[in-house]
Parts: C-alpha cells; sequence; structure tokens
C-alpha cells in the first residue's frame, strides 16, 4: 500500500464496500484490520449504500475480533446510524450479541443507550423486544452504575483497567496488501 502510489486503499465495489469493509463483514479476515488502521489515509467511517459501516458491520455479525481492533481507533464513530436511522448497538441488542456489547462497554468509548421507547435507538427496548435478556439486563445495569460495570468487565475480559492500544500503528512497517473480497452481502 505505501509502495505503490496508485494504490486506491478506499477504493470500493458498486455496493460501497471497501477492504475495510470486508475485513470486518468476515470475521476470518480480522488480523488485516490493524494492517488497515494503520495506514493515515484509510477511511475508518466509510458508508456502503445501506449507510453501514464497517464498524456497524462487525457490531452485526457478532464478530467480536473485528469489533475489537476498531474500538481501538479513535477514529472509527460508534454511534453513527446506517440510513435507516438504527445504531450498531441498537443491532448488536437485537441480535443478543453479548460478547459484543461486553467489549463495546469495557473500551470506555461513548455509548449511546438510545432514547428509551425510540424503536430506532433504544437498545436496551431492542434487546427486550427480541427475546435477549442477557443484553438487555446488561446494558440496564450500565445505564444504572457505568463505572462499575465498566470495571468488572475490564476485570472479566482481561484488558487490565486500560483498553489496549493498537501496538502495530505507529511501527513505521511496510507492507504490500493484495486481497481480493467477493461482495455477497447475503452471506
Amino acid at each position: 500500500m505505501r509502495q505503490d502510489p496508485g494504490f486506491n486503499l478506499n477504493g470500493h465495489d458498486e455496493h460501497g464496500c471497501t477492504l475495510l469493509y470486508y475485513a470486518c463483514y468476515k470475521s476470518e479476515r480480522s488480523a488485516v484490520i490493524p494492517l488497515l488502521l494503520a495506514h493515515p489515509d484509510i477511511d475508518v467511517n466509510v458508508k456502503i449504500t445501506s449507510g453501514w459501516t464497517p464498524y456497524s458491520i462487525a457490531c452485526f455479525y457478532g464478530h467480536t475480533s473485528c469489533l475489537r481492533e476498531m474500538l481501538k481507533d479513535s477514529r472509527v464513530k460508534v454511534n453513527e446510524p446506517d440510513d435507516d436511522g438504527l445504531t450498531p448497538l441498537w443491532r448488536v441488542a437485537s441480535k443478543g450479541h453479548l460478547d459484543v456489547i461486553k467489549w463495546r462497554i469495557a473500551s470506555g468509548r461513548e455509548m449511546d443507550l438510545g432514547k428509551p421507547g425510540d424503536f430506532k435507538t433504544d437498545a436496551i427496548g431492542s434487546a427486550k423486544r427480541y427475546g435477549n435478556t442477557e443484553a438487555a439486563t446488561l446494558l440496564e445495569r450500565f445505564k444504572g452504575d457505568a463505572a462499575k460495570i465498566r470495571s468488572e468487565l475490564v476485570k472479566e475480559l482481561g484488558i487490565d483497567g486500560q483498553f489496549p492500544c493498537s501496538s502495530i500503528t505507529n511501527l513505521g512497517l511496510t507492507f504490500r496488501l493484495i486481497v481480493r473480497f467477493p461482495c455477497d452481502l447475503t452471506a
């Protein structure tokens, strides 16, 4: 990427999908995310035609390894709604991805639980509506005492009181990335 001045890191297919989007879409490709995020020109919040970002797709599919990498980058907008007005946390809660919710809380990033009763933003209501009681309970506990729950999760997840920072960002690595990703959004 750094050796080829013509390489378009933010190039996309007909749906708006970029390399970072596909890396977040397929969890087995999570190892490439730190390499992509290390590039200063990457658009971490690029939206595909539906308004989903790489971060929101990682949340939707419950790809914890991808999410952890994305949470390390302060450029990532973690509360960005899609074109339907649904936030990533709303989707995570509706799917009941408890591990994703735990990492999201432990990261210390801003948590927008949404407006109670609002179908498109209320994460707790979303979890309840779709029968994900563990997710609803955790979010309610967080709402009641954010610092305590965050501290408990940091300890449970073994991140020693501090969200890990990407060690690859400032290593000055030179690499050439040639990756082909099929654009199959139905899988």
